[in-house]
């Protein structure tokens, strides 16, 4: 059946407007922290509306959408200030799952990530394998039915709240490192699992180190075959390509930043400094306008069964530098005022919480985008090779 998709923005937008708590949305709209206690509320609304996982088939109580679709449900979502929906369950572990889980670990954990009553964690990265996530050390030993598990993961965001970590483990090394890989499903309350918190620049909690020290692992929560982790985990970053086609997000920031720039620096005073940075913003407009238009593009790719080809390394390329420079923009506004009040590394300090302090923690939080998700020099790596060759 042919689908009208603007009847269906219609609709997106009726419920974005009248479902999403303003208390939720104003959370959003202020650029302060996404936590639990924000995430799990809107996946429960979303949930009972039957719009908990759109991108799952509608056999495991996803949506069933199409990518055009999932992608207008996205940006309406943004442009009206509604979180985007935890990524680490729905996108990340959910898709693995039905993919290549067993009947009992479908029925077992999917629900819990449908309802949001079950939080995940990533854990991939360790200290020596974070780009060449293949080094990693974290090893497995099997004893019956159960891994004996040793190690360490680092950058774990929001392991700190979670219940569940999808984690790669080293089961074997006889075989070429990336055979030797198995990915575990690893309940937080596990003895011998410590979870300490990495501070960062802006003064928010996200990541963590995870330590690991004989923890206990049924083999009933092993997703796959032994030694094949390498496989479900490059499966986990491909599934959801097309996220840097959505820059409502980046153009609902800019146009708060614009005003922002209006307020902070009004009169004639500020005149010279205040064109300045508008000019700033109207050329980071027109890249994220370029920017739209391959998202478009790339949606349109994907529903055709086009291949993507160097779109989502170009996208996440380009935009990640442009939030990285909006942020600049807002920075240079209020950091006369602001920046010399922010708060100490510990989350301390009498101005912690001055009026328009997070424009501040969010030019510290804009750091990581040229890293996270595949860092910058990643991504100029993919495009070099793909159109030169390796």
């Amino acid at each position: 059946m042919e689908v009208d998709y603007e009847a269906f923005r219609r609709e997106v937008t009726e419920f974005a407007q009248t479902r999403c708590p303003p208390e939720i949305r104003a959370v959003v709209a202020t650029y302060r922290k996404l936590s639990r206690k924000i995430w799990q509320p809107w996946q429960q609304i979303l949930h009972a509306h039957g719009w908990g996982a759109p991108s799952w088939p509608k056999q495991f109580g996803g949506t069933g959408w199409d990518p055009q679709q999932r992608h207008i449900f996205d940006e309406v979502m943004a442009e009206n200030d509604c979180p985007p929906q935890y990524h680490h369950g729905l996108r990340h572990i959910g898709p693995v799952i039905i993919e290549f889980g067993t009947p009992e670990q479908q029925a077992r954990f999917l629900p819990g990530i449908l309802s949001g009553e079950d939080w995940w964690c990533q854990g991939y990265s360790e200290p020596g394998a974070g780009s060449d996530l293949a080094s990693l050390r974290t090893a497995a030993r099997r004893e019956g039915d159960e891994y004996i598990v040793d190690g360490q993961k680092t950058w774990t965001s929001h392991a700190h709240e979670s219940d569940w970590m999808y984690t790669l483990v080293r089961t074997s090394k006889e075989a070429k490192k990336q055979q030797g890989i198995t990915m575990l499903l690893i309940p937080l309350n596990s003895p011998g699992i410590t979870i300490r918190p990495i501070r960062t620049i802006d003064g928010w909690h996200h990541v963590n180190e995870v330590f690991l020290d004989n923890v206990r692992v049924p083999v009933a929560n092993r997703i796959g075959e032994e030694g094949k982790g390498w496989t479900y985990g490059k499966f986990l970053l491909e599934r959801e390509r097309l996220g840097g086609a959505n820059v409502a997000p980046a153009l609902k920031n800019l146009e708060r930043t614009r005003e922002l720039v209006a307020q902070e620096l009004a009169g004639e005073t500020h005149r010279a400094k205040r064109a300045a940075l508008e000019l700033r913003l109207l050329l980071a407009e027109a890249e994220l306008r370029g920017a739209l238009a391959l998202g478009k593009e790339a949606v349109a790719a994907v529903m055709e069964g086009r291949p993507l080809g160097l779109l989502p390394s170009v996208l996440k390329l380009s935009t990640s530098v442009t939030h990285q420079h909006v942020a600049e923009v807002a920075m240079d506004a209020v950091g006369e005022r602001l920046a010399p009040r922010f708060r100490r590394i510990d989350g301390s300090g009498p101005n912690a919480e001055a009026p328009g302090i997070e424009w501040v923690q969010n030019y510290m939080y804009m750091r990581v985008r040229t890293i996270y998700g595949g860092s910058s020099e990643v991504q100029k790596n993919v495009i070099a090779k793909q159109l030169f060759g390796s």
